[in-house]
């Protein structure tokens, strides 16, 4: 073991070396890649040499996602403290399942489930977990409302046709969970969003009414916080207004920007959040914590163990279930992704999360006010989000986005609104100045000039 981790601390020294060099690898295409790599697996292993050589040119030849050029997904950057614990994660190797095989990494689960639940407003109730990612946050959300609806469908399953709302921006896991459910994609409305890309709640309105009429059973309502391509957020307050009457289950889907709730000048962007009935969000994204650290949390325990809770004599051997986290996960065996949560939170406290959050608008701030500068721009995004959405000159941007990923430039990426395509600028990495935002510009347009990309056909 001592040998295999000289090793990881050899090639992630070079990879740190090359990241500074330089921050975007050009990529191998996949026609190319078996050919560039032997990737193959053979009965006999390789020479220590040649299997070293091999590790760390396909280390040096990843997409690399911590740098300060990489602006294409919802995540980015590397928070050392939050890498720390994941290594130590990776070390320790525990299942969350139960006490007996958690231990400790079991009470920092439950702490930070009991604190986020808190800031939210969330009563004594309240509970948790940690789903694999943002899209089975939402699966879980769905699941428990479907089951509070008719809570003989665990037995016997889904007999009627329930229906579900959410927003034309929403995430797309909403159509993939609702085929996992039994639901059925054709009982999903899709709600009109307003010229913000926020969900229009005079059409959800609408809508429940037209379904009540038809005698339909609405059961599940998706709010957004932080649409995955403005980065909006719906009237989480006004939602609750049209539905509070009716037995109808609202879930927040923060997984791109719920982080808000760490900080003061932004958690209004959530305001009225404790209404909802469970409310998720990655911390691996605006928080920076490695991936993958998704949380959901709901208003009511007993909803959580209903649809999640079920027994196995063989694993479930001793301590109080409240501690036999099996009981309120989607899976049974689950890796630990609690520990470079609390790892970060306590190196930093809850004011250095709520830094990390306010950061990120502060570069978005850099970049909105640099584009309404420049005539060559058009902005497309407005105030409160951390995408910042632009045109350049005449380029069309899937040609400028897909060019300078190519030629190992920038990653960056694109994104569609009222029929409108743009560059989708993500300053969702805390660990960037205003001075690496401004580079990003100095960088598309110099590549810009040297290149003639295709423009925009009307």
């Amino acid at each position: 073991m001592q040998e295999d981790l000289k090793l990881f601390q050899k090639i992630s020294e070079k990879l740190l070396n090359s990241e500074q060099n330089k921050g975007v690898v050009e990529p191998i295409s996949p026609q190319k890649l078996f050919n560039t790599f032997n990737l193959d697996l053979d009965d006999e292993a390789l020479p220590k040499s040649e299997f070293e050589q091999l590790l760390t040119d396909v280390v040096l030849n990843t997409p690399r996602t911590s740098t300060k050029l990489f602006f294409n997904q919802l995540f980015g950057g590397r928070n050392p403290k939050g890498t720390l614990g994941e290594l130590l994660a990776v070390m320790l190797n525990n299942s969350m399942y139960t006490y007996k095989v958690g231990g400790p990494q079991v009470g920092i689960e439950k702490n930070i489930i009991k604190k986020v639940c808190q800031m939210i407003g969330y009563g004594d109730q309240a509970d948790g977990t940690f789903p694999p990612g943002g899209s089975m946050s939402n699966f879980m959300g769905m699941l428990m409302a479907r089951d509070r609806k008719n809570r003989t469908i665990k037995q016997e399953g889904v007999s009627q046709k329930l229906i579900i709302y959410t927003s034309e921006a929403s995430h797309y896991s909403i159509t993939k969970n609702a085929s996992f459910g039994g639901i059925g994609v054709g009982q999903i409305r899709s709600v009109k969003t307003n010229q913000f890309g926020q969900m229009d709640v005079s059409h959800l309105q609408e809508l429940i009414h037209q379904d009540k009429t038809n005698n339909l059973e609405p059961f599940f309502v998706n709010a957004t916080a932080g649409t995955t391509v403005l980065g909006a957020f719906d009237d989480i307050k006004a939602i609750h207004e049209v539905i509070k009457d009716d037995d109808i289950w609202l879930h927040v889907d923060g997984a791109y920007c719920g982080s808000v709730i760490f900080s003061k000048h932004y958690k209004h962007l959530v305001e009225g959040v404790e209404l909802s009935d469970s409310f998720s969000f990655n911390a691996h994204k605006m928080l920076g914590v490695p991936l993958s650290c998704s949380i959901i949390v709901t208003q009511d325990k007993r909803d959580l163990k209903h649809s999640f809770s079920c027994d196995a004599n063989y694993l479930y051997q001793t301590d109080d279930d409240d501690y036999n986290l099996g009981k309120n996960s989607l899976q049974c065996g689950r890796r630990n992704d609690a520990l470079k949560f609390w790892t970060l939170w306590k190196a930093v406290g809850t004011k250095g999360l709520e830094e990390l959050v306010n950061q990120q608008f502060k570069l978005a701030d850099t970049a909105i006010n640099y584009i309404k500068n420049h005539p060559d721009y058009k902005l497309h995004s407005y105030e409160n989000s951390v995408s910042v959405c632009f045109n350049y000159k005449n380029v069309d941007p899937k040609d400028l986005c897909n060019s300078l990923y190519k030629d190992g430039e920038l990653m960056v990426g694109y994104g569609s609104f009222n029929n409108e395509t743009f560059v989708r600028l993500v300053t969702i990495n805390s660990g960037n100045s205003e001075e690496d935002i401004l580079n990003f510009f100095k960088v598309l347009e110099s590549y810009e000039a040297e290149n003639k990309l295709e423009e925009i056909t009307a």
